[in-house]
């Protein structure tokens, strides 16, 4: 099992790598004094991250520009993946220290027993409908006008079986449509202002800053499927594998730390955050100022995961929603 997550992490992720690997590799265990830390050098910490190249990581980008992981002594080392289906089996397998991942797919992990923590919040929905970092977003000119009539049409999504196509679900629910009559395709944010503007698919499940380029192609919203869920929607989280934490009490914690302190300066200087994205994505700098911002609180909404837990069991994801004390902080 082990040797299989490994080579779906690494054939995954490493395509899509920024870099695969510590930059200190030669360097001895990690300053906590474990054998899965990272690499230390000069006091320095290096963690292994798997994350997406979507508005939703800010933070982290902003806060080592900042300075709060070097602080503390802790070096960043991102690599870029799809979707948080694909970085789970990265920390599980240990080729990632940390991982950034959707609720949905850390609820789909903890369901089928995947040794994974949640340690500290990632980011939230505005809860503004029609003013959301995510949103279902249709082409310039499509007929498209509720959610409803996504049925038989095709939808992108970044990882299926996911928070994308089970919130989208419920939108269509919402509006009195059949979400199983719905046809999700699996493709990368950046690829879907593409793949709408030439009909490859009808609709997008979307989030900035690849919703920004869809409307600066006339492209719309058709309905706010992260508020339909919950307005206070807790969408991601930060996590570890269950041995990492076990053996790395005093990194995690310094993690912690430095990422609460990057989430509540990122909420506090949006105009930095539109400039640490353009680091890390393909925004244009035209469209930066039309790129809607998520709120990064300090604390996860329990509820709002309890209802992501009971779209994933109503979708099939799984049979028995997991113990939420076993996966949240």
């Amino acid at each position: 099992m082990r040797r299989l997550l490994i080579g779906l992490a690494a054939g995954i992720l490493c395509t899509a790598a920024t870099g695969c690997g510590s930059s200190d590799s030669g360097s001895s265990d990690s300053d906590s004094g474990s054998d899965g830390g990272g690499s230390a050098s000069g006091g320095t910490t290096t963690l292994k991250l798997g994350v997406i190249p979507i508005i939703d990581v800010a933070p982290l980008y902003l806060g080592e520009k900042k300075g709060f992981y070097s602080e503390r002594g802790l070096k960043l080392e991102p690599t870029l993946a799809q979707g948080g289906a694909a970085i789970v089996p990265g920390v599980v397998s240990g080729q990632f220290d940390f991982g950034f991942s959707n609720m949905t797919s850390l609820l789909v992990a903890r369901s089928k027993n995947m040794p994974v923590e949640a340690v500290v919040n990632g980011v939230a929905s505005t809860g503004k409908a029609g003013a959301d970092f995510a949103e279902i977003a249709v082409p310039k000119g499509s007929p498209l006008k509720s959610a409803k009539d996504l049925e038989g049409k095709k939808v992108a999504a970044n990882t299926l079986g996911n928070i994308c196509d089970t919130s989208v679900n419920e939108s269509v629910r919402r509006d009195g449509g059949d979400p199983s009559k719905v046809e999700y395709v699996e493709m990368p944010f950046d690829q879907m202002p593409a793949a709408l503007s030439q009909g490859q698919v009808d609709a997008a499940c979307v989030v900035e800053p690849a919703l920004a380029t869809i409307k600066s192609q006339g492209g719309t919203v058709l309905a706010s499927n992260f508020v339909d869920v919950s307005p206070d929607l807790t969408v991601a989280m930060y996590f570890t594998s269950q041995e990492y934490a076990r053996k790395n009490p005093e990194l995690v914690k310094k993690f912690q730390e430095a990422t609460a302190e990057s989430l509540a300066y990122a909420d506090e200087h949006p105009d930095e955050v539109r400039e640490i994205i353009t680091t890390y994505t393909k925004i244009p700098e035209s469209l930066l100022e039309t790129v809607v911002l998520p709120r990064w609180p300090a604390e996860p909404d329990r509820a709002s995961i309890e209802r992501l837990a009971e779209l994933g069991q109503r979708d099939g994801l799984f049979e028995k929603s997991p113990d939420l004390d076993e996966l949240l902080p």
